[in-house]
């Protein structure tokens, strides 16, 4: 959704960096630039009046620091800023004294509302709470059943009964209670436009629960409207925050730039794929920095945390830099990426790719070519890559349905792999050897503590089958045809 803006202010920036020094005539220009490149990312135009302006006035005003030039100081500043556009902190839940803890959900059809409670749910139950959802929606026709599938998916109940609206939310709530449920989401009815019917059920629902808090589910491809749709609805409800879907879309993505702003709430969560688990807290942050081409490690490493266990993950990588890693171990790190979702999605949130490398046009199938070449091996051929010959070759071949070349090709690259690795960590150990000699012989001081490991300077470009993540360019010369190895760090 942010690429095209993404792309702008990295030809912003990449102007910034190669000038020395920066006169008012280039912080113009470059203010200039970014208020196009938000204008036509569909963000509202007082929200860009707004966030230029304090650009404006810390870039004027603020003394630059002596630790960055004034293109980093720049750089730093639009940070920080569109940070604070996009709602300035991740926010926090805090649960009622006396459960249940009641959470409204409101929107219009095809926003995904429905969804969305069940993704809340499930995200609750991680937080270790004990939700119940609450199918109000009693005017879509098979709304209530969704809801039902959903709860059991998840494992979570679901409570409504064939009665009016405010009715079912109000009884759920008594279930809620008598079952010690400490959670409710009440699910409530959308319509294709607003209108006065639809606000005055929800305003009377609300008034029946007295929610903690209120979020309306709004559609990020919406654009703009969805900022309208937002102000409609805190005027009938007064929300506490919005929680924004799909937002892996091909919108521009102005609504998410726009709704704090203009709205006055934060946006609490949001939804970047279809499934219920494609949902997690918004930071705001993390956006900042993968708008402006930083990254998201951050989230990066959750998504890693949460698929890892670390003992498993710490035998791998001593495995590795032991030359013991074998094409087993190899087709289980890659069955733990596929889980943490598609591979483009996780290029994304690497710091400092270059564009040419995020477009690229990443095949997840690619990783299942690599899984049916390695599961067509015998367990000798897994662990002893080398005894496959021609005829070898041929038989794996012909059982992944794939080519020959293809295999020699992913023999080749896991050599080369495991061989570097090994290298490294030779190198590491004789580094650590040679320290331990010193601090024996006694012939000077010791610096405490533990010498950070220094890994030799490679070039990518000068390791012709360097690994690389499957789809991507390998060693710097990519090959459309033949899958490439999902590169270590």
């Amino acid at each position: 959704m942010f690429d095209a803006l993404s792309d702008r202010f990295e030809g912003i920036f990449g102007k910034l960096r190669s000038r020395g020094r920066l006169s008012d005539a280039d912080v113009d220009e470059v203010l200039r630039e970014i208020r196009l490149a938000l204008l036509e990312a569909d963000v509202n135009l007082q929200v860009v009046k707004s966030l230029v302006a304090r650009i404006r006035e810390r870039c004027v005003g603020e003394e630059l620091s002596k630790a960055l030039s004034p293109a980093q100081q720049v750089i730093k500043i639009v940070n920080e800023e569109l940070t604070q556009t996009l709602g300035g902190e991740t926010f926090r839940i805090t649960y009622a004294s006396k459960p249940p803890t009641v959470i409204l959900m409101a929107g219009l059809q095809g926003s995904g509302k429905t969804t969305r409670t069940a993704s809340l749910a499930q995200w609750f139950k991680s937080q270790g709470r004990n939700p119940l959802m609450v199918g109000a929606d009693l005017q879509r026709p098979a709304a209530v059943e969704q809801l039902r599938t959903l709860g059991r998916q998840i494992d979570v109940p679901v409570f409504s009964e064939a009665s009016d609206p405010v009715s079912v939310a109000a009884a759920g709530l008594a279930e809620a209670r008598s079952l010690g449920r400490d959670v409710v989401l009440v699910d409530t009815a959308g319509r294709l436009a607003i209108d006065a019917e639809l606000m005055d059920e929800v305003r009377r629902i609300s008034e029946a629960v007295q929610p903690d808090f209120t979020f309306l589910v709004i559609d990020a491809m919406t654009g703009q409207d969805a900022v309208n749709v937002a102000e409609s609805f805190h005027a009938t409800l007064a929300l506490d925050a919005v929680i924004l879907t799909k937002l892996d879309g091909d919108a521009r993505g102005g609504a998410a730039l726009s709704v704090k702003e203009v709205v006055g709430r934060p946006i609490a969560f949001v939804s970047t794929g279809e499934k219920v688990s494609d949902f997690d807290l918004f930071h705001p942050d993390r956006l900042a920095g993968r708008i402006l081409g930083m990254g998201d490690m951050l989230t990066l490493i959750e998504k890693a945390e949460e698929i890892y266990e670390k003992d498993e993950a710490e035998a791998a990588a001593s495995k590795l830099l032991e030359g013991e890693f074998t094409l087993d171990d190899f087709l289980d790190q890659m069955q733990q990426i596929k889980k943490m979702g598609p591979l483009s999605g996780l290029v994304s949130m690497l710091p400092g790719i270059p564009k040419e490398v995020r477009d690229v046009e990443i095949d997840d199938k690619q990783i299942g070519r690599v899984e049916a070449i390695i599961r067509s091996m015998t367990t000798v051929e897994r662990v002893r890559p080398e005894i496959i010959d021609a005829s070898r070759r041929t038989r794996i071949a012909t059982g992944s349905g794939t080519s020959p070349a293809e295999v020699s090709q992913l023999i080749k690259q896991f050599r080369e792999m495991s061989k570097m690795m090994k290298r490294m960590g030779g190198m590491g150990s004789k580094k650590m050897k040679k320290k331990k000699g010193k601090k024996g012989s006694g012939g000077g001081r010791v610096t405490q503590g533990r010498a950070p490991l220094r890994l030799p300077n490679l070039d990518p470009a000068g390791l012709p089958g360097m690994p690389s993540l499957p789809g991507l360019p390998a060693g710097g010369a990519a090959d459309p045809k033949l899958p490439g190895l999902p590169g270590l760090n």
